[in-house]
């Protein structure tokens, strides 16, 4: 069984304080930064681009998982990873019968590449490109702000997704994001997601390395 990873989300840090907020979880064990990059277009919000992800690349040596919520994705893909970012994933919905060939430019641009699926979208979206794919991320609530209840019914999607790359031989990363904290943490392992995106639980604790340890399951382990 793959280990679980936690990706703390920035966009629930103090963006004044970027560089503590990133030292902070970097120190208290974080295995990736997650970076959410909104259009206003794609998703009802707006957060930051390009320029943040290079920052961010400037002051930790932890992986970036950059997920793009932008219309046109394929557009951004090479600036992006000359920025810095590890892994770039992109929406299934955003990128329609572009998805493969986008996937294949993030890997082109020598970047892991991920395909991300809504919670209203079918894994039957996402399972043709699974060769293509390091990495799918499963929305457990609607992108756009954080904060929101997460939605069980998304879990079988993890399962099916799961399955599907076993089923190729291939081992990937399923990442899961929205409303992951210590109740639900273990429900997305088990269902088969092994990276856990994290921006409330993890940011708004007064404890990170307790919460990340939480959400890990490492408390209940030992």
């Amino acid at each position: 069984m793959n280990t679980v990873k936690i990706a703390p989300s920035v966009l629930s840090a103090n963006f004044a304080e970027m560089g503590k907020e990133v030292a902070k979880i970097q120190a208290a064990g974080a295995d990736l930064v997650h970076l959410d990059v909104m259009d206003g277009v794609f998703v009802p919000n707006i957060t930051f681009g390009i320029k943040m992800v290079e920052d961010v690349r400037k002051i930790t040596d932890l992986p970036l998982d950059a997920h793009l919520m932008i219309v046109h994705p394929e557009r951004y893909v090479e600036k992006f990873a000359k920025a810095g970012a590890d892994i770039i994933t992109v929406h299934a919905e955003a990128c329609g019968d572009t998805l493969a060939q986008t996937l294949t430019l993030i890997r082109q641009c020598g970047k892991k590449a991920g395909a991300v699926i809504n919670p209203d979208t079918p894994a039957s979206a996402v399972i043709p490109v699974l060769p293509l794919c390091d990495m799918v991320l499963v929305m457990s609530v609607f992108p756009g702000f954080g904060g929101q209840k997460f939605i069980a019914d998304v879990l079988s999607k993890v399962q099916e997704i799961k399955c599907a790359a076993e089923s190729l031989g291939k081992t990937i990363d399923i990442e899961i994001d929205g409303g992951i904290d210590p109740k639900t943490a273990p429900l997305a392992v088990q269902a088969g997601a092994n990276v856990l995106v994290a921006g409330s639980a993890v940011f708004g604790a007064s404890d990170c390395a307790a919460a990340i340890s939480a959400l890990r399951g490492t408390k209940n382990a030992q």
